[in-house]
């Protein structure tokens, strides 16, 4: 949910600091407060589109940082994790807007696209009202609230995995089912490449071998002279270090008796002796063995030129040759038993859309099923919201011959009609900007519990409403609070007295300058809120009895 959220230079905000917790909060204030601009606000962290004009007058950029507790979303939480973004179960959405009028977005404090807040924000943020991005207009969401009051999790996924072995099935199907022409002309190049590939030794082991050989044979003039310098200078040379250790240890053995504690350098020396014997040895052999061969230093050039163009011409490191082989011998292999091949992906083909048209029917069933329920609570809700003419329809229209979504076979379409005896119809053609609202909060609540979305926003759900409605609306709001984090901006008593939570929006105006702020609300400073909404600014004793009858009311529903 929505724990924190920070603006600054924003419109007529100068800066705002605002925690919110679970259940319902209101927003309440005169008109032309700034109630919208805090939705506004929000909307920006989550993606929505900004412009320098939102920038408060006189500053240089604005900025919203919106912080979510996203301990109970494992959806939420793999989202963040699959890009790298994912920081402790704490997820801080920032956006930054410049006077220059470009922004930059920020999730847990690293830079990215400004969809990836609109990708993250439909898993915490769902806004309803009269808005450009209402998510109830699109039939994907329609698809997947369906899916979620019917709880077709496990079902809807296996449909999806079954569309994606079909999918990779097909692309194997139509790489080997390409003209003869072109399966004997790649099957001629592949044989070639794989002989000329077979034809070198690409091991690991052995490039290395060939590039030591390289290095000596090329090297070998001055590896020889070094060794014969360094020959002379420890071994044969009339002051070479063995002569020079010989004598150290000749005088020593003379003053053993006269002081013992020589006895371990004279130790020392004689091993020295030793080893450096061995290495003279081994120096010498080494030396003996070197040969300058000019014919096998070109056979090996020759050699490295050609792992080198081979490289080049299959677009990898030398090292990654032998990898290329093996995927060419593999290829090469399914070409040549292409018929079997073909055979096996095609009953496979077979199978697969069987098994996927058989659970995308089980789907089917499972959502008209659900549908008919949902349909009927949200209809029940509507004649609470004073549209007792209304009813509503989802229509599951399967079709049976179409190629396979990732989604199953069916088309998903929330319908409306407004007036008895009125024809259906889909919601954007229907359904006016009130009547909009009002059906989403009965759908939200007609389908609590089910929706994984965990904030809801209502931006005057009651508008064109009073009376006993409106205190209808406002206990569906409460009761939804239930099962999401519900903040509801209202200009109605019956609304605002419902809530766990209250916050004021107000201007105040000093120096010439008018800023929105905020504040939250205790139990006394509510009652006078609730009263100035029932009676205006002059408050009565009768209207702040009658707000604390309402708030009392609400809190021992």
């Amino acid at each position: 949910m929505l724990n924190h959220l920070h603006v600054r230079d924003f419109a007529i905000v100068d800066e705002l600091e605002l925690d919110f917790g679970s259940g319902m909060t209101t927003l309440t204030g005169e008109t032309g407060a700034g109630k919208s601009i805090l939705l506004d606000a929000l909307g920006l962290a989550l993606g929505d589109r900004a412009s320098a004009e939102s920038i408060r007058p006189g500053a240089e950029r604005a900025e919203v940082i919106a912080a979510f507790d996203i301990e109970a979303l494992p959806e939420c939480q793999t989202w963040l994790a699959q890009r790298e973004l994912d920081d402790d179960g704490e997820c801080l959405l920032r956006r930054v807007i410049q006077s220059t009028g470009r922004s930059r977005a920020f999730i847990n404090g690293r830079p990215v696209p400004l969809q990836h807040l609109r990708d993250l924000g439909e898993y915490l943020v769902d806004i309803h009202g009269q808005h450009e991005h209402q998510s109830l207009m699109r039939r994907d969401i329609q698809r997947m609230i369906v899916d979620n009051h019917a709880g077709n999790g496990e079902l809807a996924a296996e449909v999806g995995r079954l569309f994606k072995d079909l999918q990779e099935c097909e692309r194997a199907m139509q790489h080997l089912q390409g003209g003869f022409e072109d399966q004997d002309a790649r099957r001629d190049l592949l044989d070639y490449q794989t002989q000329e590939l077979a034809a070198l030794d690409l091991s690991a082991e052995a490039l290395e071998a060939l590039n030591t050989e390289h290095r000596r044979l090329a090297h070998a003039g001055t590896l020889a002279e070094t060794s014969q310098r360094l020959l002379q200078c420890l071994y044969e040379d009339e002051h070479s270090a063995q002569t020079i250790i010989g004598q150290a240890i000749r005088e020593l053995d003379g003053l053993l008796d006269k002081d013992p504690a020589l006895a371990e350098m004279h130790e020392q020396l004689t091993g020295a002796q030793a080893q450096m014997e061995d290495a003279v040895d081994g120096l010498r052999n080494y030396a003996d063995g070197l040969e300058l061969d000019p014919g096998r230093l070109t056979e090996v050039e020759e050699r490295i030129s050609t792992l080198s163009d081979l490289a080049r011409k299959h677009h990898v490191r030398e090292e990654e040759l032998a990898e290329v082989y093996d995927r060419l011998r593999r290829e090469l292999d399914d070409l040549e038993h292409s018929g079997e091949r073909l055979a096996e992906l095609r009953q496979q083909h077979q199978r697969l859309t069987e098994a996927y048209r058989a659970t995308a029917q089980r789907l089917h069933a499972a959502r008209r099923a659900a549908a008919e329920e949902l349909a009927q609570g949200v209809t029940a809700q509507l004649a609470e919201l004073s549209m007792g003419g209304a009813a509503f329809h989802i229509d599951i229209s399967a079709r049976d011959n179409a190629t396979p979504t990732p989604h199953g076979l069916d088309d998903v379409n929330f319908q409306v009609r407004t007036n008895a005896g009125q024809p259906f119809g889909p919601l954007n053609r229907i359904a006016s900007g009130g009547e909009l609202s009002r059906l989403s909060l009965a759908i939200q609540v007609a389908a609590a519990g089910t929706t994984h979305i965990p904030t809801l926003i209502f931006d005057e759900a009651d508008a064109g409403i009073g009376g006993g409605v409106a205190e209808v609306v406002g206990r569906q709001l409460r009761a939804l609070g239930q099962h999401h984090q519900v903040l509801c901006v209202t200009h109605l008593p019956q609304v605002a007295s419902q809530a766990h939570h209250h916050m004021q929006v107000h201007k105040r105006t000093a120096n010439n300058s008018t800023a929105t702020t905020v504040t939250p609300l205790a139990r006394k400073e509510r009652i006078q809120e609730v009263a100035r909404m029932l009676g205006g600014m002059e408050l009565t004793q009768a209207t702040v009895e009658h707000a604390t009858e309402m708030v009392q009311k609400a809190e021992s529903a």
